[in-house]
């Protein structure tokens, strides 16, 4: 008999922890259950995770679908797929989601295929709403909406799975707000048994190499980002001298990205990465719908630019008009004079 549970989210580790986008997923899964009428499910996989089950539920899991073995401890995806879809097609829930990792971006489609679901990737928001169909006239009831960036980032789309069940998005990272744990919530978990073969174990890992995060953007306070109207890499240097005298970190916009002026880990927006730090200082850059879905929820958005006009000026609390090459050192020199 299937689990009650209707909205699932599947849980990604690194290491001994859970990640991040996890417990993001779990607040808005929470909050998609909650007008379903229905509760949130996760789905925990590896060897020796049990523990993490507890953070789970206090994140939001109503249930734990466990499923230990000594073979799962590093991911691989047929392994991973084989007992997902096996999970799926038995309980048969109407939502599922993935973050949009790499680790996420390879198990959902495999589980896609396998199911033979529709799947929805790189996601920014997720709603509940009611569907007319245009063909039909049909009037679905309370399904996914699934809101992601287009043709480049250049519109928004929102996409809906009418008639296959489950409906499956990849989320991106940063863009669900975590809510905060509660350690007295209580829940259950389900162990799962391992069915695998040794064809589902024709990849082998030898080894793990971890790299550094050389930019933490979502865990920044402060955030100096610079757009095309910086003008040039060289001029970028202007806006990691502002970030260092700030102690914060560099961010850009999707425009300087692409101009080569910086490398794409520092970019923010719908196409880069969501931020929330307590000041974001937007030089040179326009503001386009896109990027500001990346940095509206800043506690508070300085914009220096030559144009009065700019988008970016309209939700900016401070606005400075101006050439940044000129503004900025002048900002640099006075926080130093002020001592902090």
């Amino acid at each position: 008999m299937p689990h009650p549970t209707k909205v699932w989210v599947v849980a990604e580790t690194t290491g001994s922890k859970l990640s991040e986008v996890t417990l993001e997923l779990l607040s808005k899964a929470a909050e998609l259950a909650r007008k379903l009428k229905t509760g949130v499910a996760a789905v925990l996989i590896g060897d020796s995770v049990e523990p993490l089950a507890a953070e789970l539920i206090a994140y939001g899991a109503d249930v734990i679908f466990l499923s230990e073995d000594k073979r799962l401890k590093d991911y691989l995806a047929a392994p991973y797929a084989r007992v997902i879809a096996r999970l799926l097609t038995e309980e048969k829930p109407e939502i599922v989601l993935y973050g949009a990792t790499s680790a996420g971006r390879d198990l959902a489609p495999r589980v896609a295929s396998e199911i033979r679901a529709g799947l929805t990737a790189d996601c920014t928001d997720l709603k509940i709403g009611d569907h007319k169909d245009l063909k039909s006239g049909k009037v679905y009831r309370k399904i996914l909406f699934q809101v992601r960036p287009a043709f480049g980032g250049n519109i928004i789309a929102t996409i809906v799975n009418l008639d296959h069940r489950p409906q499956m998005s990849t989320v991106r990272e940063g863009v669900m707000r975590m809510s905060q744990p509660d350690p007295k919530r209580r829940g259950e978990v389900i162990k799962v048994p391992v069915e695998l073969s040794p064809e589902d174990f024709l990849v082998e890992v030898l080894e793990r190499v971890k790299a550094e995060r050389r930019v933490n953007l979502k865990g920044a306070d402060i955030i100096v980002s610079g757009g095309a109207g910086v003008g040039s890499r060289e001029n970028f240097g202007l806006i990691h001298e502002f970030a260092e005298v700030l102690g914060g970190e560099v961010g850009a916009s999707r425009a300087a990205v692409d101009a080569g002026f910086i490398s794409r880990e520092h970019q923010v927006g719908q196409t880069g990465t969501t931020v929330r730090p307590k000041l974001y200082v937007a030089c040179g850059i326009s503001g386009s719908v896109q990027h500001q879905a990346g940095m509206c929820e800043a506690g508070k958005i300085l914009a220096i630019n030559t144009d009065p006009d700019a988008p970016v000026m309209s939700i900016a609390h401070y606005k400075i008009v101006g050439d940044l090459s000129e503004v900025i050192p002048r900002l640099i020199k006075a926080h130093k004079a002020s001592g902090r």
